[in-house]
Formats: C-alpha cells, sequence, structure tokens
C-alpha cells in the first residue's frame, strides 16, 4: 500500500473495516472502503442515513480505531499507532470542525482560536500573523475580544473554522459544520471553507447530508451500506451544475437523509 503514497498524498486509507458488537452479533458498519485524498482536495462524504459516513470520518480522524484496514496520513501509518502518538498526529496535522463548535466558553474569540498553538513551536509572532490572516478571511476579525456567548452560531462556527486552521494542518476534518447553521451563515461558512481551501491550499475532508454544502466541494464520496457506491468530480462545471449532478446522485441512492 506504501507504494501508493506520492509527495501529494495527504491521506490514504485501504480495506478500511469497521465492526460493532460480538462476533456473534456483529454490525459491520464500513465494509472494505478504499479512499485517496490528495494535497488541496476538498472532499465531501455523503451518504443515506446508516450509510457509514459519521463512522468513515471518526476513524480516518483517529477518534475511533478500524477493525480492519489501514489509514495513512502522509507518510504515517496511524491504524495502528498507539495513543501517544495519535495525539501527536492530531495536535501537529490535523484540525477538527464539528458541529456543536466546541469552544471554551471561558476564552475570547482570539484564545480559542490560538489554543492549539499553545501545544506547538510556533513564535508568538508567527502565530499573531496566522490569527489575522485567518480571522480576515474567516470575517471574524472584529470579534477577537468578545467571548462565545457573545456571539452568533455563525460566527462561533468561523471561530471553530479558525481554530482548525491556525496551526496549518496537513488536513482538515468537519462534521456537518453547516448543520446548526441558517441558510446565509451556512452559505458564508463553506464561501469561507471554499476560498482557504483554494488560496491557502487546505486539503478539507467533509461529511454532510446537503447537497449544497457539497456543491462546493471537488469531488463527493457517496457511501451505501457502508461501501463506496460512486464518486462525482466537479472538474470545470460551476457550482450550480455540480449540485444538480449531486442531486441526481442521492435520488439515485434514495435520499441523503441527515445521519
Amino acid at each position: 500500500m506504501k507504494d501508493q503514497i506520492t509527495p501529494k498524498t495527504v491521506l490514504l486509507a485501504e480495506g478500511l473495516r469497521k465492526s460493532y458488537g460480538s462476533k456473534e452479533n456483529a454490525q459491520q458498519v464500513l465494509q472494505g472502503i478504499n479512499l485517496h485524498v490528495t494535497e488541496g482536495e476538498f472532499v465531501g462524504i455523503m451518504g443515506p442515513s446508516g450509510s457509514g459516513k459519521t463512522t468513515l470520518l471518526n476513524t480516518l480522524a483517529t477518534i475511533d480505531r478500524p477493525t480492519d484496514g489501514e489509514i495513512f496520513i502522509q507518510e504515517y501509518e496511524i491504524s495502528k499507532m498507539k495513543d501517544r502518538q495519535l495525539s501527536d498526529i492530531r495536535r501537529q496535522h490535523l484540525g477538527f470542525i464539528f458541529q456543536d463548535y466546541n469552544l471554551l466558553d471561558t476564552l475570547t474569540v482570539k484564545e480559542n482560536i490560538l489554543l492549539p498553538v499553545s501545544l506547538t513551536k510556533m513564535s508568538k509572532m508567527e502565530a499573531e500573523h496566522e490569527f489575522n490572516e485567518i480571522a480576515a478571511i474567516l470575517g471574524i476579525t472584529e470579534l477577537a475580544d468578545k467571548y462565545p456567548s457573545e456571539i452568533s452560531g455563525g460566527q462561533k462556527q468561523r471561530t471553530s473554522a479558525a481554530r482548525a486552521l491556525i496551526h496549518s494542518p496537513s488536513l482538515v476534518f468537519a462534521d456537518e459544520p453547516t448543520g446548526a447553521l441558517d441558510s446565509k451563515s451556512a452559505s458564508n461558512l463553506l464561501e469561507n471553507l471554499h476560498e482557504i481551501n483554494h488560496s491557502r491550499q487546505v486539503t478539507i475532508v467533509m461529511v454532510t447530508h446537503d447537497p449544497l454544502a457539497s456543491s462546493y466541494c471537488s469531488r463527493v464520496v457517496f457511501l451505501k451500506d457502508g461501501k463506496v457506491f460512486a464518486e462525482l468530480y466537479r472538474g470545470e462545471k460551476t457550482r450550480e451544475s455540480f449540485f444538480k449532478d449531486i442531486l441526481d446522485m442521492q435520488a439515485v441512492l434514495g435520499g441523503g437523509s441527515p445521519k
């Protein structure tokens, strides 16, 4: 499998399986998934309820362990790493955007965003530069001294996105990032992620049930019954045209229900 890893490889999974329960009564959630993500891709993962998309994200993101198969993040094989090694990988290489924000109420917006770099060797000057650049792109510069209780849901999610990006991770995982947002806030966040993906070549893997959110991606992977059912590539298509293709694929799958 290592011979598939190129200098542009950010994530590589092969034969990924995940089951829960005893051998006699095991539930097979992932059934031999293969996935290859290269630098600068914005990959959406979609599928009907019970298709395994959230389990796949959690397994790829080191939140859960696979039952079988291999996962590489860059050249590091994470599927067999010990917890301490995984912690180092998360801190150095991964960023996370969750649906429920996961902000600390006792810290300001700026302090929440800078929290990941407190565990790295990034200088104070470099951290300040990164904060200013990312906050400007996400439109939250003026919120720096406010607390989470003082800002809207959309602003909280953009703060969460900035925190995921501040340490320049190799890969950002987003789990239903627009799920708790109104349509305007969701569109703003997706435009921001799309801009960051292009301008900073940040690689993003996003689970979503929303075809509009997926239309911002460069590729969408569709799951069904724990397997990869199909993939769509945007290529040179407009977002509107790609959105229609996603809707058509959802119709074939029987709908894109929430996870």
